[in-house]
């Protein structure tokens, strides 16, 4: 053994190039973990997004439900205050959780506005015409919105994108179309949860 080598031996110590080539090799995990961590993250990121678009849905829809559900269905001579509307719907209902106004009754359209918007306008009803009726107050329910249809369940002639009885349909199906993802379409029966 030369003498070189026996005093490296009995130094116990690591080359320059050792050292380089163990940096390189860590070097290269850390840079494997922090794409894999990155990538964790992004995948994290989308799934959070797709639950709370899921739920929004979901709180929309129901929304729908119960306002289609709470339709006012006329009084004994007065028609139902029920009308189909280009691109929506006019009816009277009860909006929900409305601590100014409990229990009061509004007028609603339900339209699809040029920007692709599923808005809902409001404004308190009156059983009498007014001479200067309240200004609607408009709240956006959904973007994205490429198209907007109703039908109504005639018995004994099936769905109709029709309806001009002076009562309520058995059935109203709301169909929404979106420009990024499908909807299933919203099936309720108007003046059900009147009292």
């Amino acid at each position: 053994m030369t003498a070189s080598r026996a005093g490296r031996a009995a130094a116990g110590g690591f080359t320059l190039v050792e050292i380089l080539v163990a940096l390189l090799v860590l070097g290269l995990l850390v840079a494997g973990l922090g794409r894999g961590l990155r990538f964790g993250l992004q995948a994290w990121d989308r799934a959070t997004a797709i639950a709370g678009e899921g739920d929004a849905l979901d709180a929309l829809d129901r929304a729908l439900r119960g306002l289609v559900a709470q339709a006012h269905p006329g009084t004994p001579g007065q028609p139902a205050p029920f009308r189909l509307l280009p691109g929506g719907l006019g009816f009277v209902t009860r909006l929900p959780d409305q601590p100014e106004q409990p229990g009061q009754p509004v007028e609603a359209l339900l339209l699809l506005d040029a920007r692709q918007r599923l808005v809902l306008r409001t404004r308190p009803w009156r059983h009498a015409i007014a001479r200067n009726p309240a200004p609607f107050a408009e709240t956006e329910l959904l973007r994205g919105v490429a198209g907007f249809e109703l039908a109504f369940w005639e018995a004994g002639q099936g769905w109709s994108g029709r309806w001009e009885a002076p009562n309520l349909p058995a059935l109203l199906r709301l169909r929404l179309r979106l420009a990024a993802g499908h909807w299933p379409d919203i099936v309720v029966a108007p003046g059900l949860d009147r009292p």
